[in-house]
């Protein structure tokens, strides 16, 4: 999400190159430009009206200091206005009440209202070490009372039993009481959604939603439905008491004008956003970190965050000793980074949260760094001996043509995957003396990349 509109905001920026301050005469087209991004993007025409008016009132005249350049200040503006834009702080759950805690799940068919629920789910259940208890409501789709069920159990919470030939208010009543028998902290109910919104489904849900008395109702978005998106959330504020959103499917093709509209058209802030399918790819949005990303200076705290939760640190420590004793980088140790990697969304997702430098083109990094290409490098390893692995010089051509056999690939691949080893394996020897700080000061020319002022 966002590629295109940053790629076209970063164009526009560059275009203020040797001026030497920002008046209204040099930012007309860059604003113009900016205009045409965002519209491009999808964001609600009134919201990029108001947005652009803000940024040329801040933005004329601006005193710029001697370490920013015109292009620079105009990014900084730019950024604060996003930010607001987007909500300005973090807005967490407030869990602080008497159990269970109940959170109404509202939105059209197919926003990932019932995949949101276990996401949501399993994030209070591991860092907020809260009993959690799931129901679906939704009568109209069988198939979405069992996939509830069944990504009930694999996260390991509870569920509340439903069935089609139920009524929606008499399955609320049973879910509030068997949470409070159960002792449940946190109680989430997926509701019924329609492909368009109709007057049954809000009926529906009002009456709901007024026998849950919920604590929190979260409206979840598609964030790829463009401005259909907008013009529901706009309808579902107007008939529920909306206290945030949930804005879904943000890993795929989306322009990321909902993020952008929704919240100013709502007034109701983002609460989370889905960044993938599994279980666990639900993150906390925070304004600022999006804001940065939009303008292409990355997400560094998010992947932090990331690598803090879901590397093996005990493999990490280990390759790290390995490495600190120069006894080299061999295969096992590349497909076990190839995991790592996997387990936090794959190369794509990373490189999103890292300020790229100009020029570089994010979209081909992407390509190179797919999950299935990965995925192929792994059935390499895995045909391969623990010698083989152990000494990748010894495998000859005899050798490589046995491996290409059995992973199903040509030895081609083969000698692909052994070159990248040589290249990775280099640069864990030059990093072996001076860490990762070494690594991050090649890359950001000498220095550490800066955030947002």
């Amino acid at each position: 999400m966002f590629d295109q509109l940053s790629e076209r905001l970063s164009a526009a920026v560059r275009n203020l190159t040797g001026k030497g301050r920002l008046s209204e005469e040099n930012i007309k087209d860059t604003l113009r430009q900016v205009r045409l991004a965002l519209l491009e993007a999808d964001v609600a025409l009134p919201v990029v009206k108001s947005f652009i008016e803000r940024v040329r009132a801040k933005s004329i005249g601006e005193h710029i200091s001697n370490s920013l350049t015109p292009g620079q200040a105009l990014v900084k503006i730019i950024h604060r206005e996003l930010v607001g834009l987007l909500g300005s702080e973090v807005v967490a759950l407030d869990l602080r009440a008497q159990p269970p805690f109940i959170i109404f799940l509202a939105g059209l068919q197919g926003a990932g209202k019932t995949t949101s629920a276990a996401k949501l789910a399993r994030r209070l259940m591991v860092q907020d070490k809260k009993k959690v208890m799931l129901v679906s409501v939704d009568v109209h789709r069988p198939a979405a009372i069992l996939q509830l069920q069944t990504l009930a159990r694999e996260i390991g919470c509870l569920h509340c039993q439903s069935s089609g030939d139920e009524r929606p208010d008499d399955i609320m009543r049973r879910a509030l009481e068997e949470s409070r028998r159960a002792f449940a902290d946190v109680l989430i109910v997926d509701t019924a959604g329609r492909l368009h919104i109709d007057d049954e489904m809000m009926r529906e849900l009002v009456q709901l939603h007024s026998i849950a008395h919920p604590h929190e109702t979260l409206f979840v978005v598609d964030s790829m439905a463009g401005q259909d998106a907008v013009n529901s959330a706009r309808a579902f504020d107007q008939s529920l008491p909306l206290t945030g959103i949930i804005l879904t499917k943000a890993d795929g093709d989306a322009k990321g004008g909902v993020a952008l509209s929704v919240r100013e058209v709502t007034g109701k802030p983002i609460r989370f956003i889905g960044v993938g399918e599994k279980v666990d790819a639900l993150e906390l949005f925070h304004p600022d970190r999006m804001a940065s990303r939009i303008l292409g200076m990355g997400d560094v705290l998010t992947l932090v965050e990331e690598i803090e939760g879901k590397v093996n640190r005990d493999k990490a420590e280990k390759l790290a000793r390995k490495i600190g004793r120069g006894k080299g980088f061999d295969l096992s140790d590349l497909r076990d980074q190839f995991e790592q990697m996997l387990n936090m969304g794959g190369m794509a997702k990373m490189l999103d949260k890292l300020p790229l430098p100009a020029g570089v083109n994010a979209s081909a990094l992407k390509d190179a760094a797919n999950e299935r290409q990965m995925r192929r490098q792994m059935a390499i390893i895995d045909s391969m001996t623990p010698g083989e692995r152990r000494f990748p010089k010894t495998i000859n051509g005899s050798r490589k043509r046995r491996i290409a056999a059995g992973s199903g690939l040509q030895v081609q691949d083969v000698n692909r995957l052994l070159k990248q080893h040589q290249q990775m394996e280099k640069m864990m020897k030059k990093m072996s003396g001076g860490g990762m700080q070494k690594m991050l000061r090649g890359l950001s020319g000498g220095r550490m990349p800066p955030g947002p002022r």
